[in-house]
């Protein structure tokens, strides 16, 4: 599965995967969006838009269906951060 990581703007991760045509966008704020049916080149193309996030708004968000993400967004956080471990003695 292709995928461009950029290093600034609001768009972190761009991945495709060319069996399914589907386009998976990894955003700054830790949130994945899936689109369907996006042509390879339109791919290609925000990968080398000197601004993908704006490419997105004019050529992706409203023009594809979206999707489900191949995986859930990581939260950063596991259980134990957010409860703490549970030790063995109970107490």
């Amino acid at each position: 599965m292709p995928s461009k990581v950029f290093t600034g703007g609001r768009i972190r991760k761009a991945e495709y995967d060319t069996a399914s045509r589907t386009l998976e966008l990894h955003w700054d704020d830790k949130s994945v969006l899936a689109y369907k049916h996006v042509p390879e080149e339109v791919y290609r193309r925000l990968c080398s838009a000197p601004n993908p996030a704006t490419y997105w708004e004019d050529r992706i968000a409203e023009e594809y269906p979206k999707g489900r993400p191949s995986r859930p967004p990581a939260s950063g956080k596991s259980l134990s951060d957010l409860f703490g471990e549970a030790d063995d003695a109970g107490t």
